[in-house]
């Protein structure tokens, strides 16, 4: 599989997706005080195909029952991710009463196109400790963040991002994205969104490396192998509390796919959290990641395959390939985007240059 970074190297470079952040966060807040926390919202202005695969042992979510695929919903307006765990799915009713302002969602009556229900899956992560408990994302936080939504958008310590953390330092928002470049997909784009707030480690302690750059190395990034100083003090750092995990996200394309096709998406997407983070998938985690398909791009002519695959198979495939990258490249962006807040020291400050 061939790739080049998309435009922005960001999930917007799909068309079709609007990201918005809103979120308070204290100068002066620390671990139990202040304000630390927000919520992020994907947009489809037209709407999108979507699944979702659930693969932590402790997940907060509403509305992913909706995207079964044996049930009847083919379409979101929506997506939020958020801090503030449970309590923080409040932030949904602000997404749809936005939406419901913007007449999006299914319509209800034919001759009132005011009466929609607009459809929201959410997914949540525990970051109550960072800052006040009492301090969590409400409707309006949701309603902001729609309101917010453009095509550029901030990442690290923003939206649902500003409570995470990533093991024992400071976690964030990242995206990333991908054009592909030869074979049936070629001229596809595969991106992602994810907020990584884990309770694995994303950094190898022998190294002080990112998990993350793996696949594409550390000369990708503009990484070096930490000295031994750096390695001491980033080892000594106490762990995280078992509580305060979960990484969620989206994984999207503008290939066009059917919901079975956006399950594999979303599934093979987590061979990227899988990549960037150790241990993933932990009953501590409430990991998940959204699959979505604009299909504002549309592939060329089909290629040859035995008549025991369907048609697509190899579309796919390269998109499922390019999903999984996408997703570890994400979480790399969003922990060099981070910075540390609330006593909880960035990568960037452990590991400078």
């Amino acid at each position: 599989m061939k790739t080049q970074a998309g435009q922005r190297n960001s999930l917007t470079d799909v068309s079709g997706l609007l990201v918005g952040h809103h979120h308070e966060l204290d100068a002066d807040a620390t671990l139990g005080a202040g304000a630390a926390t927000g919520s992020t919202v994907i947009y489809a202005p037209d709407g999108a195909i979507a699944a979702v695969d659930v693969r932590g042992g402790g997940p907060g979510t509403r509305e992913t029952d909706v995207l079964d695929l044996a049930n009847t919903m083919r379409q979101i307006n929506a997506i939020l991710l958020t801090g503030g765990s449970a309590y923080g799915l409040a932030a949904a009713d602000g997404v749809m009463r936005w939406l419901e302002e913007k007449r999006a969602g299914i319509p209800m009556d034919p001759a009132d196109a005011s009466r929609v229900v607009p459809i929201v899956p959410a997914a949540v992560i525990f970051d109550l400790p960072v800052g006040a408990w009492h301090i969590r994302p409400t409707a309006d936080f949701g309603y902001r963040a729609a309101a917010a939504a453009s095509v550029d958008f901030a990442r690290g310590v923003v939206g649902a991002g500003v409570g995470a953390r990533a093991g024992a330092i400071k976690g964030g928002i990242g995206t990333a994205s991908v054009v592909l470049t030869e074979g049936p997909a070629a001229g596809a784009t595969v991106s992602a969104l994810i907020v990584a707030n884990p309770a694995g480690s994303v950094f190898d302690p022998r190294t002080g490396l990112l998990w993350g750059v793996g696949t594409d190395g550390p000369e990708h990034f503009g990484l070096r192998t930490a000295t031994v100083e750096q390695l001491t003090h980033a080892n000594a750092l106490p762990a995280k509390g078992m509580a305060l995990n979960t990484t969620i996200g989206v994984v999207a394309t503008d290939a066009p796919l059917d919901p079975a096709g956006c399950q594999r998406l979303a599934m093979t997407a987590h061979d990227g959290l899988a990549r960037a983070i150790r241990p993933a998938h932990s009953p501590f985690d409430g990991d998940t990641l959204f699959a979505l398909s604009t299909g504002s791009w549309q592939p060329p002519a089909s290629f040859p395959l035995p008549p025991a695959f369907p048609p697509d198979v190899l579309l796919l495939d390269e998109l499922c390939t390019a999903g999984a990258l996408c997703v570890e490249r994400a979480i790399v962006d969003a922990i060099l985007s981070a910075r540390s807040v609330a006593e909880v020291p960035a990568y960037t400050d452990l590991f400078p240059g």
